[in-house]
């Protein structure tokens, strides 16, 4: 069974005087199936905690051990080999290449991994009909509404069966309609493959949906209410 532990984590950038401190000792953990959302004001460090999380920025103090693998451990190979194969990223805005199809670019992860086997193309179809695409696949992303376009990253962020998905504001570009059916793809794709799930967000309603909420403010992570995932949060857990 899939894990993450966040331990003890901190974040500090540096400036000309005293560093700045983001993160305060963040302590979270995760099991497969879990949902949690990351809500906060801007500046707090949704993204960065992310981008931690998803061995996109080192922490400056603490560690993040996916599946019994510390990544502060790891050379520079075998984390991006993790990444790659363990970690899916939807972000606000898609990032799909404009030059590539639809199934191209979910083919992506894949191809910076070398030939592309035919289960992961039979894969990436699935994955686009679930997301209500099957009939666009040949199609550019210039050539999809902006719901299409972020549904396509969803299906690209799960083409290998990553053990954890982050979304860092994932229907923030989008209009009520379509950011309620992306929303609603994202748990469903999210339960289905059983997945670990965490999502930074100003919704409250995708927030309300996820099985635990959190808030980010100050540099501490403070539970909004209870479920059944275990998570602490320093000196500041509530």
């Amino acid at each position: 069974m899939s894990r993450l532990t966040v331990d003890n984590v901190v974040k500090e950038f540096p400036t000309r005087d005293e560093p700045l401190v983001v993160l305060r000792g963040i302590s979270l953990e995760l099991n497969a199936g879990d949902c949690v959302a990351i809500t906060g004001p801007s500046g707090s460090g949704k993204s960065t905690l992310l981008h931690i999380l998803g061995t996109l920025e080192p922490p400056t103090r603490g560690r993040v051990i996916l599946d019994g693998e510390d990544m502060a451990t790891l050379p520079d190979d075998a984390l991006a080999r993790l990444r790659n194969r363990r970690i899916g990223f939807v972000f606000q805005d898609h990032h799909l290449l404009p030059q590539c199809s639809v199934l191209e670019n979910v083919l992506v992860p894949a191809i910076a991994r070398g030939r592309v086997e035919r289960k992961l193309v039979q894969r990436a179809q699935d994955l686009l009909a679930r997301v209500g695409l099957a009939s666009r696949m040949d199609h550019r992303p210039a050539e999809l509404s902006g719901g299409e376009r972020q549904r396509a990253a969803l299906a690209r962020a799960l083409i290998h069966k990553p053990a954890l998905l982050l979304a860092d504001e994932p229907t923030g570009n989008l209009d009520r309609s379509n950011a309620a059916k992306v929303a609603e793809l994202l748990l469903e794709l999210q339960s289905q493959e059983g997945t670990m799930l965490v999502v930074a967000t100003h919704s409250l309603a995708l927030a309300a949906r996820m099985g635990r909420r959190f808030e980010l403010d100050d540099g501490y992570l403070r539970e909004s209410e209870p479920s059944g995932v275990t998570a602490r949060a320093g000196r500041e857990s509530t």
